[in-house]
This record gives structure tokens, C-alpha cells and sequence, in this order.
């Protein structure tokens, strides 16, 4: 029974270090990060789901409009690259097919792009 006690009390000592610690002492602080700040892989991440949402939809203000919060000089040359890039390590080809899609949306079809175009693609 005393070790019973004993284990309650020292429960709730914990608790409620617990409870002040991580409410009054050490709270969480909220931060809203700007989109420009993502990390390189994220980035790409990024602009690989703008791009297959192009591919539906072809709605290219839109993705120019959410492109434009990464905050890029040049957002059809930030694609061209991210394209270009894709296709030089080998990445995903449907990813690539997306991105050359969007590239070519933008007017930045490349020769090294030509292979991964979708002719004829209806959207």
C-alpha cells in the first residue's frame, strides 16, 4: 500500500513538472516560414506538384501564381532548371514528363526536354 501512495505522489510531481514545463517554462512558439525559405529537395518537391497539377488541369496562371511564393527571380528559368535537372539524374518520369509540361507552358522547351514531351496530350 506504501509503495502505492509512493507511485501516485511521484506521478503527479511529475505531472505537474511536466505540465509547467512544457506550458510555462518552455512553450511552444508558432512560426510561419515563408515558402522561400524550403529547403532544395522541398523546392523541387514543390514545383513537381505544381507541375502535375498543370498537367490536369492546365490552368497556368494558377501555377505560376503558386510558383511565384517560392520567390525566384525567374520563375519560367527556375522551372527550366529544376527540368533540366530532373532529367539529367534520372528522376521519376512521370515527374519529368510533368515538369516538361509546365516548361513547355511557360515557353522554356529544351532540347534535352523534346524526348519526355507529350504530344498530342489533351487537357
Amino acid at each position: 500500500m506504501r509503495f502505492l501512495v509512493s507511485f501516485l505522489i511521484a506521478l503527479l510531481i511529475g505531472i505537474g513538472i511536466g505540465l509547467y514545463l512544457g506550458r510555462v517554462q518552455f512553450p511552444v512558439e508558432v512560426t510561419d516560414s515563408p515558402m522561400s525559405s524550403l529547403a532544395p529537395l522541398y523546392r523541387d518537391d514543390y514545383a513537381v506538384m505544381i507541375a502535375l497539377a498543370y498537367a490536369a488541369d492546365r490552368d497556368l496562371a494558377g501555377a505560376l501564381d503558386r510558383l511565384r511564393l517560392l520567390e525566384v527571380e525567374n520563375v519560367a528559368q527556375f522551372i527550366q532548371d529544376t527540368t533540366e535537372r530532373f532529367i539529367s539524374t534520372s528522376r521519376s518520369v512521370s515527374d519529368v514528363r510533368a515538369l516538361v509540361t509546365l516548361a513547355e507552358g511557360v515557353g522554356r522547351l529544351t532540347p534535352i526536354m523534346e524526348p519526355y514531351r507529350q504530344v498530342g496530350a489533351t487537357g
